[in-house]
């Protein structure tokens, strides 16, 4: 996984958890997104998406 990849899911788990915790989305969305925003944040942590894996799919820069 790519840095900006990381960076990318890492704001969106932030806006997601913003947006849970002042109440703008609640309910049964609020806590699915706030779980797929988890998810965001431990992917980016250990540096690998399982969703990745079946496309053949990497945002990691090739090295030369």
């Amino acid at each position: 996984m790519g840095v900006a990849d990381k960076i990318v899911r890492i704001l969106i788990a932030a806006v997601v958890a913003i947006l849970f915790f002042t109440n703008v989305i609640s309910g049964t969305l609020g806590i699915i997104l706030l779980v797929l925003a988890g998810a965001f944040v431990l992917t980016s942590l250990i540096s690998f998406c399982p969703l990745y894996l079946p496309f053949g799919l990497s945002t990691l820069k090739k090295k030369k």
